[in-house]
């Protein structure tokens, strides 16, 4: 049996609602506004097939571009063999969710001018507020003189007849 070389060929997972996500499509979805410059996920929802991005698309992160009254317009980096080409879609709202990717490096940068207000308020020195990775633990020892040190062993095999 040959292979399909249909548009939506190896979605049938991809685009399959997830459980308990079937039904009306909440109105969120639609009230939602986007302005240029948003980061956007470019989701195919299975429910609707008007104005579905293509299945190289899901789940990409992108900027919006342009808003028209039913879809909005995102550049999404698409690589090809060595060059990243910026690549302009336009995706109907239904396939299109808010991107969370900003809000860990905005709520940090919200954070730092809180922390540099307070030193200034209270004629401190400003801390130092860059990131470090997460260290080793520190070393230390095991007292074992007040603990039962138990044996675990497997029981032995008993053939029972």
């Amino acid at each position: 049996m040959t292979n399909t070389k249909g548009y939506r060929r190896g979605t049938r997972y991809m685009f399959a609602r997830r459980f308990k996500k079937n039904g009306v499509e909440p109105l969120t979805t639609y009230l939602r506004t986007y302005k240029r410059g948003d980061l956007v996920n470019v989701v195919g929802n299975g429910a609707f097939q008007k104005g579905m991005p293509f299945k190289f698309y899901h789940g990409r992160t992108g900027r919006v571009f342009n808003v028209t009254p039913h879809a909005v317009g995102v550049i999404v980096n698409k690589r090809v063999r060595q060059r990243i080409i910026p690549k302009r879609i336009h995706v109907r709202i239904e396939h299109v969710k808010p991107s969370k990717c900003r809000e860990w490096f905005i709520n940090r940068v919200k954070e730092n001018t809180r922390i540099r207000e307070e030193a200034k308020k209270n004629n401190t020195a400003i801390p130092n507020m860059k990131r470090i990775p997460k260290q080793p633990k520190k070393a230390h020892f095991i007292r074992t003189a007040k603990t039962n040190i138990l044996d675990l062993a497997p029981l032995t095999y008993e053939f029972i007849a």
